[in-house]
């Protein structure tokens, strides 16, 4: 028979996880993707031309746009702190590194929001380990921290978190609020003045980055499971009373959020149902697979083994409430278009279930997640250490082939102090796997140490020794040096059906200045979108006003590709920069007039 609550733990199993080894993983994940290389196509090139604009006044602060044209997803708010970045640092530093200081923040947010929000539902009477008849059971404090370490644990390894967390984009903003809003409502029961003030930052930060619908769920339903938590078996008039004031205030706020978020234009109902097509609820499956991984298979245990908690008479905080963030995403990852950036949201609740698996694990099946792991990130670190060497020494001949046709023209340069950090990361790897072999059955949170760790080494060393043939695939530079040497007189160029990402690349990186293509312009180039047979424009070309002149093509993506077009007749327009020698020219042009 099953006990209702299954977590036994001894004092033992709560030992902490030591604060160097656990802020040195933090900082090892979050600080490789922001560092050393140019905005990444498309949203995080996107978002930087958004920030460009508002800091060049060339866009309205309640309504950023490019080059006139609004975002594909309304936000304000991620836009906002990149551009007061962009104004605060000093003029010789990079744009498009200072914009990712607030987004470094973001991350770290989201991962102290995880970590004492797990650590405050774990101190929730109800997940609290059985007592022993003679005592040895874990305190709260201590089992409350090692319930928290796997849950931060669980966040770092998930699949589908680096490359969307390392990115300047409305996305990890609202992860970052998510997770605030998450913490305050896991701490509100213990703590009044500070989760009142992140709850209200939380609902009011994710609506301002683009997602006041998810906002609006979040806080309800939290308001709701919040005062339903006030029912005892011996009911406190008091406390009580206090649970309701504070889920009206939740309430509150959040309606007082939406209607901030329907003042700027924000609050937009885009539902897309799915299509009942296999193909496409196969891909559903296969992004919550992989993108939640490993903390998925962990959640589902977690909510099988809890669920006569869950399910009982008084409504299981710990369980009910990351359950509640994680239903939202996951429903609503079917109707966005953007599934995968909805899915992100989910991820600090995912890893807080996650961590409740964890008491409650059997032997077997943690040596099975710690053999799986291993073999996984040793072999995914093994393969880029060989792509590495082979780009180095061009041997073995295969890993160079494979370069060559995913990045043609790429060439390989060696780094001193790329390849330092990522050996000293896979050495560390190395002990860390010994340390796990070894008799340290003891710690709750240890079947998540090699998920972590091994998440963190693949994307440092993606981020250090990979880092060029990746900046040069992900990145639009070389497009856009393409494109430049082809204009003889750069300035002015209208556009015609090109992406956001490409639009504020040509203008960031290119100093172009762009257009839309529309009556009364008179630009000399004309940038298009080719069709998808990468030989012909649209049929909105007017053969008698352009030229084409040539495809330019990106070298590790086509689907990137531009056409260049060249006006018949002569244009004057106050963007376009004349050689010097046009002017003595066109003097003596007018005197044999």
């Amino acid at each position: 028979m099953n006990h209702p609550n299954p977590a036994i733990v001894t004092q033992a199993g709560a030992r902490r996880l030591p604060r160097w080894a656990l802020l040195l993983l933090c900082f090892a994940y979050a600080l490789p993707g922001f560092l050393g290389r140019d905005a990444w196509k498309s949203e995080d090139m996107a978002a930087l031309g958004f920030m460009a604009e508002l800091v060049q006044g060339t866009s309205d602060w309640l309504a950023p746009t490019l080059i006139g044209i609004p975002a594909d997803n309304p936000a304000v708010l991620p836009y906002w702190l990149g551009a007061w970045a962009i104004q605060l640092a000093p003029s010789w530093a990079s744009a498009d590194f200072v914009v990712r200081i607030p987004f470094v923040l973001l991350l770290g947010m989201a991962m102290v929001a995880t970590w004492y929000g797990t650590y405050y539902l774990a101190r929730n009477p109800l997940a609290q380990p059985v007592p022993f008849a003679f005592g040895g059971e874990a305190l709260p404090g201590d089992y409350a921290r090692a319930m928290a370490d796997g849950g931060l644990l669980a966040f770092i390894a998930c699949l589908g978190l680096p490359q969307l967390a390392h990115e300047t984009t409305p996305a990890l903003a609202q992860l970052g609020f998510t997770a605030l809003f998450f913490y305050a409502m896991g701490a509100l029961p213990y703590r009044r003045r500070g989760p009142a003030v992140a709850a209200t930052l939380g609902l009011i930060g994710l609506s301002l980055s683009g997602a006041p619908t998810l906002a609006i769920l979040f806080g309800l339903g939290s308001a709701a499971l919040h005062y339903v938590d006030r029912a005892e078996e011996i009911p406190d008039t008091t406390r009580n009373r206090r649970l309701a004031k504070e889920s009206i205030a939740i309430a509150a706020t959040t309606l007082i959020s939406a209607a901030l978020a329907m003042a700027l234009g924000l609050l937009r109902w885009k539902l897309e149902l799915p299509h009942p097509l296999w193909t496409d609820w196969y891909g559903y499956v296969q992004l919550l697979v992989w993108f939640t991984w490993p903390a998925w298979p962990l959640t589902l245990w977690t909510l099988w083994r809890w669920r006569y908690q869950l399910f009982n008479r008084r409504v299981s905080r710990h369980v009910a409430l990351p359950a509640w963030f994680v239903g939202v995403c996951v429903v609503a990852t079917l109707t966005t278009g953007s599934s995968d950036r909805t899915l992100l949201l989910a991820l600090p609740a995912l890893a807080t279930l996650a961590a409740f698996a964890l008491p409650t694990l059997k032997r077997q099946v943690s040596a099975l997640i710690d053999w799986f792991t291993l073999l996984f990130f040793s072999g995914w670190a093994f393969t880029i250490w060989v792509v590495w060497i082979a780009m180095q020494t061009g041997v073995p001949a295969q890993p160079v082939a494979n370069v060559a046709r995913l990045v043609p023209g790429f060439k390989a340069s060696f780094s001193l102090f790329s390849f330092a950090i990522a050996a000293i990361a896979t050495i560390a790897w190395a002990w860390l796997v010994k340390w796990r072999v070894g008799r340290h059955r003891a710690a709750i949170w240890k079947s998540l140490v090699l998920p972590a760790g091994g998440a963190a080494l693949c994307w440092l060393l993606f981020m250090t020794i990979l880092l060029p043939p990746l900046n040069y695939a992900q990145s639009y530079t070389v497009l856009v040096q393409r494109t430049r040497s082809q204009l003889t007189a750069p300035g002015c160029v209208e556009t015609l059906g090109l992406g956001q990402g490409q639009i504020a690349a040509f203008q960031f990186y290119g100093g172009l200045h762009l257009v839309p293509m529309q009556v009364g312009t008179s630009c000399p180039w004309l940038l298009v979108e080719p069709l998808p047979d990468q030989t012909a424009p649209t049929n909105n070309i007017d053969a008698a006003v352009w030229t084409q002149q040539t495809l330019i093509q990106h070298p590790a993506n086509r689907g990137e590709s531009v056409l260049l077009f060249k006006r018949q007749a002569p244009a004057i327009n106050e963007y376009s920069t004349l050689p010097a020698q046009s002017e003595p020219a066109a003097a003596e042009t007018s005197e044999k007039k």
